[in-house]
């Protein structure tokens, strides 16, 4: 079989976990290709909810082989804090594996990031602090150390020894005797995962297994293609999966775009559709609209398709998950940004920062609950209108449409990946 790619279409918590959850279950691998422990990913199955940070969403569901891909930076602490909090609640870790080529996140890093948001003042960019960014940083300027470090202690303590100076002159003191002995301790129990995924993944493939390839953040967070300098340091796009995980874009056979139903956004940067009146209020109470990793607020709006369109362009997404279609269940009436007014001749990233407003088109909600819909047949009139006037706008098929929290509470269309979403283990 082929790879289907799940990424955010928005500015990430589209609710990419619960989607991979539900998907994994025909998918031999699930592999993270980019980022790290700031995204969150929530799966809940009956009444137990697990919040995930850098281990794929396809453990829950049980996946043979879960990959922390070559694309991603890895904390080493709080990879440890989620293995044992996820065989604390029942949760076979056995078959998570960590590319031996992933770069780590170390206490100096996290320091790092925090003194950067403090030197921004007004201008700081709403970074989780978790030190992402700065071992982006490291890994470019070709000072960073890999997961695969973790085999040979005494080479990690003498290149942890060379940066002490440099360090130093920035202001950070590295405790290197204790730093050494905390990754000790973690190695013991992250070496057993680190591996050659590269070598794993296109056994796999060979094999005739299917992958899903799990994206981290949303498609305007990209730190190429998204609303910059407020974007996370990682390639969020779907292109960046062939370059985070080591396969070519011949092996990739569809691309599932997750959607919410309106729009969010934590942190600092534009957002063209953002409500700060009831509406707001009630789409995050409704949506219990805070961050998995830092519980922050997120702020909140209509759903932007010009944004949307321009996702689907520069991921060449081909199905369309549909999530937190119930939360709308008690609107009146809804809005639609459909184009944008003063957006000029720029990239849609630079239209928004030069203020282009949004032109809304106004449809009718629906009243009615969509929670214990089955098929797409049993949603309201309204609700199925809603989701036509999505596929019009933006030319793909809206083939999962979320309607719950619960792994369940999916439905699924005629001419959604079948490979994937009908062989349920």
């Amino acid at each position: 079989m082929a790879v289907t790619l799940v990424i955010g279409a928005q500015w990430g918590d589209e609710g990419k976990g619960r989607v991979v959850d539900f998907l994994s279950r025909g998918a031999s691998v699930v592999a993270r290709f980019g980022g790290g422990s700031n995204a969150g990913h929530t799966v809940r199955v009956g009444d137990k909810t697990y919040k995930l940070r850098i281990v794929p969403s396809g453990v829950v569901a049980g996946v043979e082989h879960c990959i922390i891909g070559p694309g991603t930076v890895v904390s080493p602490a709080a990879l440890v804090a989620e293995l044992d909090t996820l065989e604390f609640n029942g949760v076979d870790t056995s078959r998570v594996w960590v590319s031996d080529l992933a770069h780590l996140i170390l206490p100096y890093h996290i320091e790092m990031d925090k003194a950067a948001e403090r030197e921004r003042g007004e201008d700081a960019l709403g970074t989780t602090g978790n030190g992402i960014g700065p071992a982006y940083v490291d890994r470019v300027a070709r000072t960073g150390l890999r997961a695969g470090d973790l085999l040979d202690l005494r080479r990690l303590r003498h290149a942890l020894f060379a940066r002490t100076h440099e360090l130093r002159a920035r202001g950070i003191a590295l405790d290197l005797d204790a730093t050494v002995a905390d990754l000790a301790r973690q190695a013991e129990r992250i070496v057993p995962h680190v591996r050659d995924t590269i070598a794993l993944l296109h056994e796999q493939l060979r094999a005739g297994r299917n992958v899903l390839a799990e994206g981290a953040q949303g498609s305007l967070l990209d730190v190429t293609f998204g609303t910059y300098p407020y974007v996370t340091s990682s390639v969020t796009v779907a292109g960046g999966a062939c370059a985070g995980l080591g396969f070519g874009p011949k092996e990739v056979d569809a691309v599932v775009g997750v959607v919410k139903a309106y729009q969010t956004r934590v942190g600092g940067g534009p957002f063209p559709t953002e409500l700060q009146d009831h509406d707001g209020a009630e789409l995050r109470k409704r949506g219990a609209e805070f961050g998995v990793v830092t519980g922050r607020p997120r702020r909140c709006g209509w759903l932007d398709l010009v944004a949307l369109r321009y996702a689907v362009q520069i991921n060449g997404i081909t199905h369309i998950a549909l999530t937190k279609l119930d939360v709308l269940d008690t609107f009146y009436q809804l809005s639609v940004c459909t184009s944008y007014e003063d957006a000029g001749d720029a990239s849609l990233p630079f239209a928004i920062a030069r203020g282009a407003r949004p032109v809304y088109e106004s449809v009718p909600g629906w009243l009615k609950t969509t929670v214990s819909a089955h098929a797409f047949e049993d949603l309201p009139y309204n609700a199925r209108e809603y989701i036509s006037f999505i596929e019009r706008h933006v030319g793909v098929p809206v083939s999962y449409v979320s309607i719950g929290p619960e792994r369940s509470q999916m439905i699924v269309r005629p001419g959604a990946p079948v490979a994937v979403a009908a062989s349920a283990r």
